[in-house]
């Protein structure tokens, strides 16, 4: 006679509960790659942040950012085993869990890239910091939020016109918005006439690529880049 399965042995105790948890942590740097990169990625970030002597509120800022992103993961990865469990075959639904859990670890590394920049920019680029520091803002804050608001406004409209994937078609053009948004922050940073125009050129290689490419139509790409120059413009001034 076969023995039934055994009931799962329930923590009784905070010791045991914290030693499930580190287990949890260990399964899934065991067996998932992502988080085996993440955690390298925090240990060089943490003890580059080490090295350059960051202040204590640029350190928290850090830290923070690191374990956002780590957290985001083990929640991504305990989803997809509930989905897994539940759906072993092919769903729709189970692939919207997945993607939606996807989409959480790649919101949180974009905002922990964020956090990194505003902690580390004055001291890895120390020319543009003591510049921007008589504003009192961190170094670089006004292209990175021009480009952050111009990427949110493209996610929001793709999904109000439903159109498209988030990477091939719909509107706006994506890649015209974020070309013509770091033109224009390049260019209204005063660098110069030559490298605005440089700049500019390039912005419009990658818009009319999107052309040529039969990705997007032309007033896809006209939108996507007049809402990268508006965005960019209305940041300038409220800034």
């Amino acid at each position: 006679m076969s023995e039934s399965p055994r009931e799962p042995i329930k923590p009784t105790n905070w010791l045991q509960s914290v030693n499930c948890a580190i287990e949890g942590i260990l399964w899934t740097a065991r067996t998932q790659r992502h988080m085996r990169w993440h955690f390298l990625a925090a240990l060089a970030v943490l003890l580059f942040a080490h090295f350059l002597g960051l202040s204590a509120l640029e350190f928290i800022l850090l830290a923070f950012a690191v374990t956002l992103v780590l957290f985001a993961e083990l929640v991504n990865t305990a989803l997809e085993v509930v989905v897994d469990l539940v759906s072993p075959g092919y769903h729709p639904l189970a692939k919207q869990a997945k993607d939606v859990a996807a989409g959480a670890v790649l919101v949180a590394s974009i905002g922990a890239v964020v956090m990194g920049f505003f902690a580390l920019s004055r001291y890895i680029l120390p020319a543009l910091g003591g510049q921007l520091d008589q504003l009192g803002r961190p170094p670089g804050e006004f292209p990175v939020v021009s480009v952050l608001v111009a990427t949110i406004l493209v996610v929001l409209l793709k999904a109000l016109f439903g159109r498209g994937t988030p990477l091939h078609g719909g509107l706006p053009s994506g890649h015209a918005a974020i070309s013509f948004a770091i033109a224009s922050a390049i260019i209204l940073s005063g660098v110069g006439a030559l490298l605005s125009l440089l700049t500019l050129a390039l912005a419009v290689m990658v818009s009319h690529s999107r052309l040529l490419l039969g990705i997007h139509s032309a007033g896809e790409v006209v939108a996507g880049g007049v809402l990268g120059v508006a965005v960019t413009l209305l940041v300038y001034i409220l800034m």
